[in-house]
């Protein structure tokens, strides 16, 4: 299994929405220990799909970055009560608050992930800094970090 670096965590921190193959987004991906999970908290469709087919992949991107990760590989569905899929759980809840459900908690087991990267990083002549780009996307959607 492929460990999940420091930067990959904080992109998907940072981008909140991930998309599994299935197209259902996931707001309830997290890493743990350099491992990929997701919650099914209102995703049966998911599940059904992943127990015929376990092979999945996840697109993450930062929209205002520009930049994500795509990462594949086989899907584990969490036995109830195993310490992991409790782990999980309790993050969601802690997150969301104790009314989210959780259904199932799915580990990743990552067989490759792949940089992606908007066409503000291929393109662009010069080449811009990634403050320039995350400047430039704040301005377009009419945002402003955090604390800003």
């Amino acid at each position: 299994m492929i460990e999940i670096t420091a930067d990959m965590e904080a992109i998907i921190k940072q981008a909140i929405l991930s998309f599994v193959a299935t197209v259902t987004p996931k707001a309830s991906l997290t890493v743990t220990n350099g491992v990929l999970y997701f919650a099914d908290i209102a995703s049966p469709r998911t599940i059904l799909n992943l127990k015929r087919n376990p092979a999945v992949e996840i697109n993450v991107v930062d929209i205002f970055q520009r930049r994500g990760y795509q990462f594949k590989g086989r899907a584990l569905i969490l036995p109830p009560g195993d310490d992991e899929s409790l782990m999980i759980a309790n993050w969601v809840r802690a997150t969301n608050g104790l009314e989210y459900p959780v259904d199932h908690v799915v580990k990743i087991e990552t067989t490759s992930i792949t940089p992606l990267l908007s066409p503000a990083h291929v393109f662009a002549h010069p080449p811009r800094s990634q403050d320039e780009i995350r400047s430039t996307y704040y301005q377009k959607y009419g945002v402003k970090p955090v604390g800003a």
